[in-house]
């Protein structure tokens, strides 16, 4: 007999949307669609004003490791679509809105993106001859942070995905290892699978620390973690 009022089983299941497969849509959007329609950080995002699921991301790294001070001039490379941009503002005080020194926060992207209050953003490829000057010259002085949550586009094929990723991280920490400040931080997203190894190395030559993160926002099904490297001390030879 079924019970009324129950919160489990069979009534829990059904609270999550269903979504039919339309003529001409692959199954696999259908269940991606499913999943962003049933995620609570999309929800909590909507809700909050953010421009996506992401913003948790650098919000729960952030918060663990505390490298958005102040005061601190930061980079945001691959900065589309503005959601780590929302999150460093306040706890950056890019605003000047708190007592204490006012941060810095410059976005960088092959593409347009929103304009975000107290971010200054700007279209620029990265790995192109004198950008980091361009960088150093836009925040006034070598970066605290630089952070990136950059993927290349996926070709399906994971093994090429993943080592697509890992060389654009090995791009990024390069524009670290130029912009920097002593004691700096370098935050970025790579993918499991063996051929990052290389770059940690790398890392942990130049940085006093190195953890690797998968936040609560990144989903379990993913095979995406975050690289935190702290106290900068200089490229590594």
């Amino acid at each position: 007999m079924a019970r009324s009022g129950s919160t489990s089983g069979r009534g829990q299941r059904d609270l999550r949307q269903k979504v039919r497969t339309a003529r001409g849509r692959k199954l696999s959007s259908t269940l991606w669609l499913e999943r962003q329609l049933n995620d609570p950080y999309v929800k909590r995002a909507r809700a909050e004003g953010m421009r996506g699921r992401a913003a948790y991301k650098i919000m729960e790294l952030d918060d663990r490791f505390g490298f958005l001070r102040p005061g601190a001039r930061v980079v945001d490379l691959g900065s589309a679509p503005g959601g780590w941009l929302q999150v460093a503002v306040p706890r950056i005080n890019a605003l000047g809105e708190r007592p204490g020194p006012a941060g810095r926060i410059v976005g960088v992207d092959l593409q347009e993106v929103e304009e975000v209050p107290g971010a200054e953003v700007h279209r620029l490829d990265f790995m192109s001859d004198g950008a980091d000057e361009k960088v150093k010259a836009w925040l006034g002085g070598p970066a605290d942070v630089v952070m990136s949550d950059m993927a290349a586009s996926a070709s399906g094929h994971r093994a090429t995905d993943h080592l697509r990723i890992v060389a654009l991280c090995d791009a990024a920490a390069e524009l670290a290892f130029d912009v920097l400040e002593e004691g700096g931080t370098f935050v970025a997203k790579v993918l499991q699978g063996g051929a990052e190894q290389g770059l940690q190395a790398r890392l942990k030559k130049a940085f006093r620390t190195v953890a690797n993160v998968k936040p609560p926002a990144s989903r379990s099904d993913s095979s995406e973690k975050f690289v935190v490297a702290q106290g900068f001390r200089g490229a590594p030879a």
